[in-house]
Parts: C-alpha cells; structure tokens; sequence
C-alpha cells in the first residue's frame, strides 16, 4: 500500500515537500484538495519503484500554487497520493 509521511515543514509557505512510502511499483500521482473537496492541484510524480521517498530531491514536492499557477489562500489542504488502486490522505497546513 502507498502512505504518505508527514510533510515539512508544516505549516508552510511558500512550498512543501511531501514524503511517501510505495510497497509497489507503479504511476504516481499526488492530488491536493480544498476542504470543501475541490482539486486544487494535480501532481505527476512518474513511475517509481517500491521503496521511501523521504529526501526533499525524491520526495513530492508543492509549491504551494494551484493548476493555473496562482498561489493558494492559508488554510488547511487534503493531500492524496495514488499508485495503482491503492491511495493515502493526509491534510497540509499553509500559514501565510
């Protein structure tokens, strides 16, 4: 299964990386979400082994902006990572 680790920093501004574990191979994507469930961004990671992503140059990184480039509001967000049919949530803080 793929877990998402605890971002850093946290809270953040302006960016964030965003560990993950995968327990398989397969395509990654990492989506960010509004509380109120609206995708805000859409990351493709690529195909990656199995294995952790810890460091900030494997790790997911967000820079904080949505997909037209606009830097988003603080608040809290839902990050998700997808590898195959499995997936892992966890919520990021923006303080600004």
């Amino acid at each position: 299964r793929a877990r998402l680790l605890p971002n850093y920093p946290n809270p953040f501004n302006p960016e964030t990386w965003i560990p993950f574990e995968l327990a398989e191979a397969g395509r990654v994507g990492l989506r960010i979400y509004d509380l109120s469930g609206s995708l805000v961004r859409s990351i493709d990671l690529g195909t990656r082994e199995p294995g952790y992503y810890v460091i900030p140059t494997d790790a997911a990184r967000w820079d904080g902006r949505n997909d037209a480039g606009e830097a988003v509001g603080s608040g809290v967000y839902v990050s998700e990572l997808r590898v195959g049919a499995s997936r892992d949530v966890r919520r990021l803080l923006i303080g600004k």
